[in-house]
C-alpha cells in the first residue's frame, strides 16, 4: 500500500490531520503557550474589566473594556496557531547526492592499487545580487543549501531564511504573533492600572489600600511587566532585522566577520518585502503520495583502470610472453638436436644457451659459444645432459601456461 509522504517523512516535525497540519518536535508546547496567554485574560475579565466597567462607564458602556480584551486574544492565538502549524519554508531533501557535483580521487592502498572515492565539495560560489556568495553542503538532505538557509538541528530539516528555530516562511505571522502579544500585555497592565487609580479616587484612599482591595489587578501587572520584557524586546529586535533585512544567525555572523549585507535594500523595502510580498508556497506536498524509485546507480567516470582491468591485462601479458619462450625452447631443441648428428666430427661442439636466449627479446637470434671437443664418450654424454635440459625447459614452461590458462 503507497504511503504519503509525511508518513514517511525523515524530519522530527509532528504531523495532524492526515499531513494538513504540520508542527516541529517541540509541539508539547503550544499548549503550554495557550494557557500562559488565556489564564492572565481570564483573570482579567473576571476581577479587573467587570468591575472596571461599573465604575468607571455605567449603563453597560464599559463592556467595551472586556470585549476589546477577549478579541485581541483571539487574534493573538489565531497567529500562534498559524505560526506553529504552518510549513516553515522546509527544502525537500534528496534520496542521494547530487551527480552533476560528484569528483572522484584515488588513493594509493598498501598493494598499490589507486581506489576511486566519491567526494562532494563542501561548498560552492553562487551570485545574489551580483555579488559571490558561498553555500554549504548539508550531509543529512543531500543538497546544497540555497542561500540564507541553515540546517535546524531541532526539526532536522534545511529550512530557507532560518533564524534560530523561529520560521521564517512564515515570519510574517510570527512577528505579528509578538508584536500583538507586547500589545496585549500593554493593555493588560494599563487597564490594571487603570482600575487602582479609579479605586483610590472613588474611595480617597492611597496606592496601598486600593491595592489591597484589587490584588488580582496588582498580580496581573507584575504578570504583564515581565511578559513585557521577553515579548517586547522581541518585538523590537525583529524590527531592526526586519529595517536590515538580516536574520538573527546573519546578524551575529555579519558582526564578528565583519561582512557587508547584500540582501539590505533600504528600509522601506525591507518592509514591503516582509510584509506585503506574495509568500511562497510550500516546497513539500505532505499529502501526496510516495512515488517508488528504482535504485539509482551512480557510474564513476574515472580517467584511470580499473583493479580488475589490470589484473586482466596482466594475465595477458604474462600468458603472451610464456607462449613465446615455448616457441623458442623448442626451435632450440631442433637446433640441438641437429648438431648432435656431427658427434665423429673433431670440429668444435657448439652449444645453444638457452638461458640466454629467454632473457633477451624475442627478436634476439640465439647465441652460440663454442666448447673443445674431449672425445666422443665425453661429447655424448654432454649432448644427452643438454637434451634432458631443453625438454625439461619446455615441460616447466608449457606447465606455467597451463597454470596461466587455469587462472
Amino acid at each position: 500500500m503507497a504511503r504519503r509522504v509525511f508518513e514517511a517523512w525523515k524530519g522530527s516535525n509532528k504531523f495532524l490531520f492526515g499531513g494538513r497540519l504540520i508542527f516541529g518536535p517541540d509541539a508539547w508546547s503550544i499548549p503550554f503557550t495557550f494557557l500562559l496567554i488565556i489564564t492572565p485574560v481570564c483573570f482579567f475579565s473576571v476581577f479587573v474589566a467587570t468591575h472596571l466597567r461599573r465604575e468607571l462607564l455605567p449603563n453597560n458602556a464599559g463592556h467595551v473594556f472586556l470585549v476589546a480584551g477577549v478579541l485581541f486574544t483571539v487574534f493573538v492565538l489565531i497567529l500562534l496557531f498559524l505560526t506553529s502549524a504552518r510549513d516553515p519554508g522546509i527544502v525537500p531533501r534528496n534520496s542521494h547526492p547530487p551527480e552533476e557535483e560528484l569528483c572522484y580521487d584515488t588513493t594509493a592502498s598498501s598493494d598499490g592499487r589507486q581506489t576511486p572515492t566519491v567526494q562532494i565539495p563542501r561548498t560552492k560560489e553562487v551570485m545574489v545580487y551580483g555579488v559571490s556568495v558561498r553555500v554549504k553542503y548539508c550531509d543529512t538532505c543531500m543538497l546544497y543549501r540555497p542561500p540564507r538557509c541553515s540546517h535546524c538541528s531541532i526539526c532536522n530539516n534545511c529550512v530557507e531564511r532560518f533564524d534560530h528555530h523561529c520560521p521564517w516562511r512564515n515570519y510574517r505571522y510570527f512577528f505579528m504573533f509578538v508584536s500583538s502579544a507586547t500589545i496585549l500585555c500593554i493593555y493588560i497592565f494599563s487597564m490594571s492600572a487603570l482600575y487602582i487609580k479609579v479605586l483610590m479616587d472613588n474611595h480617597q484612599g492611597t496606592v496601598w489600600r486600593a491595592m489591597r482591595e484589587s490584588p488580582w489587578a496588582v498580580m496581573l501587572m507584575i504578570y504583564c511587566f515581565i511578559s513585557l520584557w521577553f515579548v517586547g524586546g522581541l518585538t523590537g529586535f525583529h524590527l531592526y532585522l526586519i529595517s536590515t533585512n538580516q536574520t538573527t544567525y546573519e546578524n551575529f555572523r555579519y558582526r564578528s566577520d565583519n561582512r557587508i549585507n547584500v540582501y539590505n535594500r533600504g528600509c522601506s523595502n525591507n518592509f514591503l518585502e516582509t510584509f506585503c510580498s506574495k509568500v511562497k508556497p510550500s516546497r513539500n506536498d505532505f499529502r501526496a503520495f510516495i512515488k517508488e524509485e528504482s535504485p539509482k546507480n551512480i557510474t564513476l567516470a574515472t580517467t584511470w583502470e580499473r583493479p580488475e582491468e589490470a589484473d586482466e591485462e596482466n594475465r595477458e601479458e604474462r600468458r603472451q610472453k610464456v607462449e613465446d619462450d615455448l616457441d623458442i625452447d623448442e626451435d632450440v631443441l631442433k637446433l640441438q638436436h641437429c648438431l648432435n648428428v656431427e658427434e665423429g666430427s673433431d670440429t668444435a661442439h657448439h652449444k645453444i644457451d638457452i638461458d640466454q636466449m629467454r632473457v633477451g627479446s624475442n627478436e634476439r637470434a640465439p647465441t652460440i659459444r663454442s666448447e673443445a671437443r674431449h672425445g666422443n664418450w665425453e661429447t655424448r654424454r654432454n649432448v644427452q645432459e643438454d637434451d634432458v635440459i631443453a625438454g625439461s625447459s619446455v615441460r616447466e614452461s608449457r606447465s606455467y601456461a597451463a597454470a596461466e590458462e587455469g587462472r
